[in-house]
C-alpha cells in the first residue's frame, strides 16, 4: 500500500505563489516511489476533480493542463519520496482542494482512474 500526504496549501493573494508537497510512504509488489508516475489534481466546490500536472517515473516527462501551463511546475525528488507542485501567478480560479496521486503506469495520464493511490488533499485559496 502507498500512502500519500499533501502539505503546503493555504490562503494567498492573486499573483502570489505556493509550493505544494506530497510525501509518499509504503510500497507494493516491490515498487518504490521512483517507479510511480505522480500526478496532481484539483477539485473546486461543485466541480469534478480535474487534472493539473503529472511527471512520469522512467524519463521524468511532464505534462500540464492548459489552464496552468507556464504558471505551475511539477517536480520530484526520488531520494525524498516527494513530489512538488510550484504554483506561481496564482488566480482566484485556482482555488480548490489539491490532491496528489500515484500510478504504476509509465505515462503522464490525465484521467483519475489511471491512478491507484490518492492523498487526502490540501486546500488552496486564492483571494482577488
Amino acid at each position: 500500500q502507498v500512502q500519500l500526504v499533501e502539505s503546503g496549501g493555504g490562503l494567498v493573494q492573486a499573483g502570489g505563489s505556493l509550493r505544494l508537497s506530497c510525501a509518499a510512504s509504503g510500497r507494493t509488489s516491490g515498487r518504490t516511489f521512483s517507479s510511480y508516475t505522480m500526478g496532481w489534481f484539483r477539485q473546486a466546490p461543485g466541480k469534478e476533480r480535474e487534472f493539473v500536472a503529472a511527471v512520469s517515473w522512467s524519463n521524468g516527462n511532464t505534462y500540464y493542463a492548459d489552464s496552468v501551463k507556464g504558471r505551475f511546475t511539477i517536480s520530484r525528488d526520488n531520494a525524498k519520496n516527494t513530489v512538488y507542485l510550484q504554483m506561481d501567478s496564482l488566480k482566484p480560479e485556482d482555488t480548490a482542494i489539491y490532491f496528489c496521486a500515484a500510478s504504476p503506469r509509465d505515462s503522464v495520464y490525465t484521467r483519475t482512474h489511471m491512478y491507484d493511490y490518492w492523498g487526502q488533499g490540501t486546500q488552496v485559496t486564492v483571494s482577488s
